[in-house]
């Protein structure tokens, strides 16, 4: 099971959870599982087409996602997925 670590903007969207755990063998199939558990991150995790919002980094075991193979990126039992979404002010 690979954790996946939620930063305080995205909690409310999964009842409140700082982690959560997805038995998925890739990163598009993880955020396939999350969309199954918390429906409510979808929309805010990928677009209408299913791909990666570009405000959205998305890094697995320290590595962004886009440096690897996207949505293909393997993740093992041991993986961390951090979903750090952009933060804007001023």
């Amino acid at each position: 099971m690979a954790r996946v670590i939620l930063p305080s903007p995205l909690r409310p969207y999964a009842d409140g959870a700082h982690e959560l755990t997805v038995d998925a063998p890739t990163l598009g199939q993880a955020l396939d599982a999350l969309r199954t558990a918390s429906p409510a991150l979808e929309r805010r995790l990928r677009d209408e087409r299913g791909t990666l919002r570009r405000y959205v980094n998305f890094y697995i075991d320290g590595d962004e996602c886009r440096t690897l193979a996207g949505l293909d990126t393997p993740l093992t039992s041991n993986s961390e997925l951090m979903i750090i979404p952009a933060v804007a002010g001023g």
